[in-house]
């Protein structure tokens, strides 16, 4: 063998060793993706997998005419994966610091903290919510039509406060984490926020910087057009995405959509592979409502409103403003207001519905109910005449004192004078004729004593005692307006019976909503609750309060020149705390303290319009220190009316003459 070849046993050794290498190799090899490969593929997926939410956009809030009330405007969430920054990148931070609006030392600590210690239950708890939160309910679980309206006065109870939303904001979790916590219980972030929304433009200029790691995500922020307008009805979305208030929160079902989410993997500079998607549920997005309100109403209430608090100072009003014959709002505001677009500065006491949330004894209002009551049961005509000028009466065996009148009467009064003068004593004596039974049952039949259905602003019921319940003066009493407690909407609903036709009507407030495609999903239609009385009584009654609103009236200042305006004021004094001589602290009806009403309709032939205006204590700067009905609300109804004539195109039914309207005829000759 020639020196130059090595020997047997060199070949052999290193044959050898090729050959142990290759197995090893094999081993491992056969180890890495067989024996181990399913726990070594969990840091692959850790590494690679990307799940990413897609929002769905909330519906539109719009008005009748399909103005918008409420939007979402197109933003992005920006964040970043702390694991994937480059050194290289740093120099950009303050450039990214300037353009998100944070300040450099808080980017960098953002950017710098690559892991987290995190309680295992509360991460638990975190994650259960993700998991049933709302975007959880998918669009296949919507109801049908049928079942449209049960989920929404369901869903009056689930109104939540604005105080307890915006506590969901502190538990917003900002960072996104590994599953499994390393040796020392650390938890790398896998994203962590920088910023919740910046429009386009500045996201591109984020994104022109090239910082590895850093990317957004698109997401809608609510937005309210009008501020203040129809705040009330509206409510709002806060913070943390929770619809607070308002058909925000009740009509959330379908204006939320449901977010969609993808998931795939990522290639070494944190790109999504789009080959490599595994799952992908599209965004659904929300639903729009169309509302009975008309902008144009709401802002003439609005700006009413507005004169209303410049001149009289009141500690809160109302207006309502419908279409009696199908009970749809076409405005409803409230003084105080606050503006949608800035509620974190409201006070409290801005938000609340007073229209709906608020009690006041209505007074003389609510003289229609005995006077409809004692003419459908035959038991009064236009004509009948009671003496108004008596203190007592004798009611079924026992002798009862009659209420004060404002007026000195010097004859008896027809029903007709008793409804246009507005006299107590011929109210009272009207119920007593119905009796304490058939006089509640009238009360009830207009709506009072139980809630209207409106289904925004936490209504309540108001007060009414069953007649078991009333002492000796009650039934002369709650005829004119006293002992009985109502809110702005029941009263307005009220009045509007005796407009609709004798029909109890629900107030409607959504008039249908869309899919996001346009297609309408439901209409909402009238619903009449009961009928209280009959079309012929009704007649007689809107012809009745005509004279109101008539120079021989209470209320000429409500009159619309060409139009029969029907209606009815009202003056209440108001029950203040009053220390007594025994030094406790009682309620009496004060002299110095009243709430203003004036609640009527016209054409009072062909209604169209009903109006209610609610003035609660403006007595400070009313004319002589007390603000009557007459004098506050009236006004404002005539204001109101003759604009909504110009643009609702209203046509008087027919010339009205010099004389009240049609007052002689109903009392059959002279007074």
């Amino acid at each position: 063998m020639s020196k130059g070849f090595a020997s047997n046993y060199r070949i052999v050794l290193l044959a050898s060793g090729i050959l142990v290498s290759f197995i090893g190799l094999g081993a491992r090899l056969i180890c890495l993706h067989v024996v181990d490969r399913g726990e070594l593929m969990q840091y692959v997926i850790k590494a690679r997998r990307q799940i990413i939410v897609e929002h769905a956009r909330r519906g539109d809030i719009l008005d009748v005419r399909g103005g918008v009330l409420a939007t979402s405007r197109t933003l992005m969430e920006v964040g970043v994966d702390p694991q994937s920054l480059r050194a290289i990148d740093e120099a950009k931070w303050p450039q990214l610091a300037e353009l998100l609006g944070l300040p450099v030392a808080e980017l960098r600590k953002i950017l710098t903290t690559k892991s987290k210690k995190v309680d295992p239950v509360k991460s638990a708890g975190t994650a259960l919510l993700a998991a049933v939160g709302p975007s959880a309910v998918t669009p296949a679980a919507r109801p049908s039509a049928e079942d449209i309206n049960g989920i929404f006065d369901l869903s009056r109870a689930m109104e939540k406060s604005p105080a307890n939303s915006e506590k969901t904001e502190a538990a917003e979790d900002e960072v996104s984490l590994d599953e499994e916590p390393d040796a020392n219980g650390l938890r790398l972030i896998r994203y962590a926020k920088l910023s919740p929304h910046v429009d386009e433009s500045t996201y591109d200029k984020v994104m022109a910087l090239g910082i590895k790691g850093v990317y957004g995500t698109r997401i809608y922020s609510r937005a309210y057009p009008h501020n203040q307008l129809a705040s009330h009805v509206i409510g709002y979305v806060n913070k943390a995405g929770v619809p607070a208030a308002g058909i925000e929160n009740y009509a959330d079902f379908y204006l939320r959509g449901q977010n969609g989410w993808r998931e795939g993997e990522r290639d070494g500079k944190g790109r999504e592979a789009a080959q490599f998607r595994t799952r992908e549920v599209p965004a659904s997005d929300g639903y729009s409502v169309t509302l009975s309100l008309d902008m144009m109403v709401q802002h003439i209430v609005e700006e009413e409103l507005e004169f209303l608090a410049k001149k009289y100072q009141p500690q809160k009003a109302t207006i309502i403003v419908s279409d009696p014959r199908t009970g749809h709002i076409l405005a409803l505001a409230n003084y105080p207001t606050f503006n949608l677009s800035e509620y974190g500065k409201a006070d409290p006491a801005s938000m609340r519905n007073i229209a709906v949330a608020d009690q006041y004894e209505p007074g003389s209002v609510f003289k229609i109910v005995a006077a409809a009551g004692a003419l459908e049961n035959g038991l009064v005509t236009p004509g009948t005449r009671f003496d108004c000028s008596i203190e007592k009466i004798e009611y079924r065996g026992s002798v009862r004192s009659l209420p004060g009148e404002d007026h000195h009467f010097d004859h008896p009064l027809t029903v007709a004078e008793i409804i246009a003068r507005s006299s107590n004593r011929g109210a009272a004596q009207m119920g007593m004729l119905l009796g304490e039974k058939k006089f509640y049952e009238y009360v009830k039949a207009f709506g009072f004593g139980g809630r209207t259905g409106f289904p925004v602003g936490g209504e309540v019921g108001g007060t009414l005692a069953p007649p078991e319940k009333w002492d000796g003066l009650t039934i002369t009493r709650m005829p004119m307006g006293h002992s009985v407690a109502v809110t702005p909407m029941q009263m307005h609903m009220g009045m509007s019976v005796v407009a609709s036709g004798g029909l109890l009507l629900r107030p409607q407030i959504i008039r249908e909503i869309r899919d996001a495609s346009g297609e309408v999903v439901y209409r909402f239609g009238t619903v009449s609750k009961q009928r209280a009385f009959s079309e012929r009584t009704a007649a007689t009654m809107a012809k009745l309060l005509m004279g109101v609103a008539s120079k021989d009236g209470t209320a000429p200042l409500a009159a619309i020149p060409g139009f029969e305006v029907a209606g009815k004021t009202g003056t209440t004094q108001k029950l203040v705390p009053t220390v007594d001589s025994k030094g406790r602290t009682v309620l009496r009806y004060s002299e110095k303290h009243h709430v203003a009403s004036f609640v009527g309709f016209f054409p009072a032939s062909r209604p169209q319009v009903a109006i209610s205006v609610i003035v609660d204590d403006a007595d400070a700067h009313a004319p002589g220190g007390i603000a009557y009905g007459s004098g506050i609300a009236a006004p404002s109804f005539k204001r109101i009316g003759e604009q909504l004539i110009q643009y609702l195109d209203i046509k008087p039914a027919y010339e009205t003459p010099a004389r009240g309207p049609g007052l002689l005829a109903l009392e059959g000759g002279r007074r």
